[in-house]
């Protein structure tokens, strides 16, 4: 409520700080409810692994539901109604065709929260009518107070550590994507019109509907290693298509399909490698300790770093040296992989309710 809230806020301010604070108070209040979702979603299934995916992908429809509309929100109705088209499908194909660019294209983004806003009320008023579910009370002497001590104690073993330090690097690189890739599509190099240039990177999300579904036979079959290894790599090969074949325009729309597997193969299979390999005592802490590398540190880096890097240091005179730019994040990624490759050696076991190991299952 409070989240979607401060996004209509948004739409009102016309100046820095008004505008940061209130971003700051959705992050604060819609943030840890990602964590506690997957918290309740591991609770209450009897095989993540397999079921988690499924599940998840209602998440990955909704990133769908949430582009598509600005196909037509982002439309230069003006030019349409100048051409004057004759039936329907010439109406649908000229609104499709006049996208807003410049000035008008950034006049209509506060549509972005007003969407988001309306969204997340709609949200509040749904968790309303969800089953009650009191806190359960910690046992006497659980000390299920510090489980956030508890999880972070777990870093001590090494493969757990590394998995953590990868996860800050792929959620750098996750948010970079976000941060140029707008920016990029709609550069002369590609151009993209502004009012598809969303959609198009949502087509990663549709792919991901599928991944998702198969995400349990691939670790089943590939194991924890090899399953994020080429969810971390499918941003190297997507930044990569974006530095060489940037021409290509086809080929950059195309390319997001990988955009699923990124997602699911590394994010998705790490919420499930915790729930495998954390006490039960402090899984749901678990899930928020690796949360503030992918909803925290690492997008914080990006928000930060990446602006700065596309707008100050590869952009002169109005031209953006975007080959350059997608390099780096590449380059984490492949390091990442190479990372993962040589030092996440999990054990074949995971984490009991009372912090010994038993027999995972995977």
């Amino acid at each position: 409520l409070i989240g979607g809230l401060a996004m209509l806020g948004l739409t009102l301010t016309t100046s820095f700080w008004p505008f940061f604070i209130l971003m700051w108070v959705h992050c604060l209040f819609y943030v840890p409810t990602i964590s506690i979702t997957n918290s309740i979603a591991f609770a209450n299934l009897s095989d993540p692994q397999t079921q988690f995916g499924p599940i998840r992908m209602g998440g990955t429809i909704g990133w769908i539901l949430a582009a598509w509309p600005f196909t037509f929100i982002f439309v230069d109705w003006a030019a349409v109604e100048a051409a004057q088209p004759d039936g329907l499908i010439a109406w649908l194909g000229t609104a499709l065709s006049n996208g807003l660019s410049g000035d008008a294209l950034r006049a209509a983004t506060p549509w972005t929260f007003r969407v988001a806003g309306f969204a997340g009320l709609a949200l509040a008023l749904f968790a309303l009518f969800l089953p009650h579910t009191p806190a359960r009370k910690a046992a006497a002497g659980s000390g299920e107070k510090l489980a956030w001590l508890e999880a972070f104690k777990f870093l001590r073993h090494p493969y757990m550590l590394v998995l953590w330090l990868v996860t800050l690097a792929d959620s750098f690189v996750h948010n970079a994507y976000f941060n140029w890739a707008a920016v990029f599509f709609g550069s002369e190099q590609v151009g993209i019109p502004g009012n598809w240039i969303m959609p198009v990177m949502s087509i990663g999300q549709i792919a991901e509907i599928l991944t998702m579904l198969v995400l349990g036979m691939a670790l089943k079959r590939l194991g924890w290693k090899i399953t994020l290894m080429v969810g971390v790599l499918g941003y190297a090969l997507r930044f990569l298509v974006f530095a060489y074949l940037p021409e290509h325009t086809g080929l950059i729309v195309l390319v997001n399909l990988v955009h699923g597997i990124c997602y699911a193969f590394f994010f998705a299979t790490v919420y499930i490698f915790v729930d495998a390999y954390f006490p039960k005592d402090a899984r749901s802490s678990a899930q928020g300790l690796f949360n503030v590398m992918i909803l925290g540190v690492g997008a914080l880096i990006a928000n930060s770093v990446g602006p700065w890097l596309l707008q100050s240091v590869f952009t002169v005179d109005g031209v953006t040296d975007f080959k350059t730019l997608f390099l780096i994040p590449a380059g984490i990624s492949v390091a990442a992989a190479v990372l993962l490759a040589v030092a996440f050696n999990p054990p074949a076991v995971a984490a009991s309710e009372d912090g010994a190991l038993e027999p995972a299952q995977a």
